[in-house]
């Protein structure tokens, strides 16, 4: 693995996602919300096996991070996209190794002996997907993986670098470490704010990641939990909370930063920090009522679109085009899946 060098290089939570649809029942019975992304409380705790025994599921890969790196991996040549994050020495662990395969993401977990992989019950009602997930093996990686002799080539040899937010909740100084040799190095560090309760809750942890960060992407929900955590007007505008996130301080001020606000079916605001007054439009392609799915990992879709185009060498246009490709096909599949037989999309 470790003589092979990957131009992408990704960490987050492993996680099997666990699916069952028509879940008004559970969300009552668990105290979920309809269209959220939550950690597991101790109440929340019973949902896994109750969902399994007791309801039709479907198993698929899962894992914010690791979605939008089967998507960069999907679009890209072999040997392009390399993850890492923790997992347990399970049957859960074996499906994510299948589904990595099939779009061709390498990946250097972590194993802990004698843990469980981490999962996250996927609850769906309509087009609304509610996500509670348990982390299990996934909060206890060490930034010493990092080190070691089969992942360090791999950090050292990327281009490229994407995390989650998840994956800030527990793994901090591991993001910083890569963000900062990244930020030192002259290469493309991204983050994903990838839930409302991230900036809300975790601000201290961004704050520490933020100045190394050349992109960041979110949905409205995110960029608002930020602007309310931050401090930021009550009335500002998507584009001026872009603008906002864009103007932070940045380590290397020699590449402007980008912010990537996706809005779901409504359009998506770009502004970069060279540019702060003139946020860019991109209008999105709905789809019809009838080709939607299933709306989970659609922005996982995204990011993996954008990242694997830009990993390309493609301008940012081009990679917001093809991240609402990408995004388009997810919200087409059950889960954050692709399609088969790939389509030709870079």
């Amino acid at each position: 693995m470790a003589s092979t060098t990957y131009p992408l290089f990704c960490m987050g939570n492993p996680l099997l996602d666990i699916q069952v649809t028509n879940g008004e029942e559970i969300l009552n019975k668990y105290d979920l919300k309809a269209n959220d992304a939550i950690l597991a409380e101790e109440k929340h705790l019973p949902i896994y096996d109750d969902i399994v025994q007791n309801y039709k599921v479907t198993y698929v890969a899962g894992g914010a991070s690791q979605n939008t790196a089967r998507g960069a991996a999907y679009l890209l040549p072999p040997n392009s996209v390399v993850f890492t994050g923790c997992v347990g020495d399970d049957e859960l662990a074996e499906q994510l190794r299948a589904a990595n395969k099939r779009e061709g993401l390498a990946e250097v977990y972590q194993v802990k002996k004698g843990e469980k992989t981490g999962a996250c019950a996927v609850v769906i009602t309509g087009h609304h997907r509610s996500l509670c997930t348990t982390l299990r093996a996934a909060e206890k990686f060490e930034k010493s993986h990092l080190e070691s002799p089969e992942v360090a080539p791999l950090v050292q040899g990327a281009q490229y670098y994407y995390v989650e937010g998840y994956f800030l909740t527990h793994g901090t100084d591991s993001v910083v470490e890569v963000a900062k040799k990244s930020s030192e190095e002259g290469k493309v560090f991204a983050l994903n704010l990838s839930a409302p309760f991230i900036p809300q809750f975790f601000q201290v942890q961004l704050q520490q990641v933020l100045p190394y960060t050349d992109i960041v992407i979110a949905n409205e929900s995110e960029a608002a939990a930020w602007a309310s955590a931050t401090g930021q007007p009550p009335e500002a505008t998507l584009p001026e909370i872009a603008k906002a996130l864009a103007s932070l301080p940045k380590s290397n001020p020699s590449r402007p930063r980008t912010v990537v606000f996706t809005q779901g079916p409504k359009s998506t605001i770009v502004v970069t920090s060279d540019a702060p007054d003139t946020p860019k439009v991109y209008d999105v392609h709905p789809l019809k009522e009838e080709q939607i799915v299933d709306t989970n990992a659609a922005g996982d879709g995204f990011a993996g679109g954008f990242m694997g185009a830009l990993v390309a060498g493609k301008n940012l246009d081009q990679c917001i085009e093809v991240g609402h490709k990408m995004g388009a096909m997810v919200v087409q599949q059950v889960g954050p899946q692709y399609k088969y037989p790939k389509e030709k999309i870079l």
